[in-house]
């Protein structure tokens, strides 16, 4: 949520930000603006009426003790609370209106995010393979060892079995990531991910991604696409003291996505399904620091993509195709060989104090003070499923087999798969 003090002190400021991400923005701005200066009015009357209807209160009873006639004075009385509750309501409903606008604002793009409207390649990393042989997919790869077909019988489409050597294969990837951010300082969380409302709503999520999200009405609760939601509501309310600072944490779990609007896109395969494991990043920092963590961020998850051996390469997303918390993002795409392109495999953004306001996460600065909103920042490690694809993909031999990084065999990965036997 953005901060309603700056768009007090700098309107044209935030409407300028928000109009690089669509410039009908400005006019919610404006609506935001109205409402705020209609609530204040309404409250500042209200208070001052409330004043008077002190002071008309004493009066009368004054009033009454001397024995006089109160009866003007009761009746000016009346008139005076029924203003109060008048002004009350219309400051309430105000307020309600303000909340409601305010929670639909996006963040404001960072000025270094990419203008658009396409992303902005930074930097390839890795040589694609010139093979001298027509590139097997995932699937044909991997053979029975993905079960598409078992898998829609029982949950419907977009759902698989992984089997054999690929679960192996999952498990080493999970290892690996966890036991790698725990060395830069990420703290292993295995998170809910069935979640309340206000998580979803603090991430951002709501209101702006209903379409997605899986619920379950009966408990009120929703499933996670991704543990960023847990994990950023594990402080939800609290006030961190700076030292303490930064919180890192790095969170395994399910994720669940609906897909809505998704039809036809990537249905082969297991690169848009609607349940999926990930290991997340979470980071809890200072304002000052978020920059710089945005890009050490980032810079693990190249790590962890250079030690998997898989070519890629690292674009500034587009403000008009940034999520609503972010200000700024960066994806890590590999190289598909079966698709010929980069495809999306992690990304990692900077959300400022976007997320932190809406859950109410402060930071109590090391030299007294008061309280003040910290930053919040989320990347992913290793989205499995598509790191998968990936590994299967480029480290494909000619005769069917797949070739697997040491990294992911000291793990536990088989060193080859081989005709989807494993």
């Amino acid at each position: 949520m953005l901060d309603l003090r700056l768009i007090r002190r700098d309107p044209e400021g935030v409407k300028q930000a928000l109009a690089r991400r669509d410039p009908a923005l400005a006019a919610a701005v404006q609506e935001i603006a109205s409402l705020d200066q209609e609530w204040r009015a309404a409250t500042g009357s209200a208070e001052e009426m409330r004043a008077k209807q002190k002071e008309s209160s004493e009066q009368i009873a004054a009033g009454k003790r001397a024995g006089g006639d109160v009866s003007a004075e009761l009746e000016a009385m009346q008139r005076v609370s029924a203003e109060v509750k008048a002004l009350v309501k219309q400051a309430e409903t105000a307020r309600a209106k303000l909340d409601e606008q305010l929670a639909r604002l996006p963040n404001l793009p960072d000025p270094t995010a990419a203008s658009g409207p396409e992303d902005e390649v930074v930097r390839l990393v890795g040589e694609p393979r010139s093979l001298d042989f027509e590139p097997r997919d995932h699937l044909d790869l991997a053979g029975p060892l993905i079960d598409m077909e078992h898998a829609a019988n029982l949950s419907g489409s977009r759902f698989a079995y992984l089997k054999g050597a690929l679960v192996m294969l999952e498990l080493a990837l999970v290892r690996y990531a966890l036991e790698k951010l725990a060395r830069h300082g990420f703290t292993p969380v295995i998170p809910p991910v069935l979640v309340r409302e206000r998580a979803l709503y603090g991430t951002g999520f709501l209101p702006d991604t209903e379409q997605q999200i899986y619920t379950l009405d009966q408990d009120d609760l929703y499933l996670v696409g991704t543990s960023e939601v847990a994990l950023a509501s594990l402080h939800d309310g609290e006030v961190i003291d700076a030292d303490a600072l930064p919180l890192r944490y790095a969170g395994f779990s399910p994720c669940f996505r609906r897909e809505a609007g998704a039809a036809g896109k990537d249905t082969r395969g297991i690169f848009r399904v609607h349940q999926f494991d990930k290991v997340e990043m979470f980071s809890f920092v200072p304002p000052e620091d978020s920059s710089a963590e945005h890009e050490r961020i980032l810079a693990v998850e190249e790590e962890i993509l250079g030690e998997l051996e898989i070519p890629y390469r690292v674009v500034n997303i587009a403000v008009n195709d940034l999520g609503g918390s972010a200000a700024k993002k960066f994806d890590c795409e590999a190289w598909i060989p079966s698709q010929g392109r980069y495809r999306e495999l992690t990304s990692c953004s900077n959300t400022t104090d976007y997320q932190a306001r809406r859950l109410d996460i402060r930071m109590r600065p090391a030299g007294g003070g008061s309280p003040q909103t910290l930053h919040t920042l989320n990347g992913t490690a290793v989205a499995v499923g598509r790191t998968i694809i990936a590994l299967l993909e480029n480290g494909q031999q000619a005769d069917g087999s797949v070739a697997l990084p040491d990294c992911l065999v000291e793990c536990g990965a088989p060193r080859e798969l081989r005709s989807g036997v494993g």
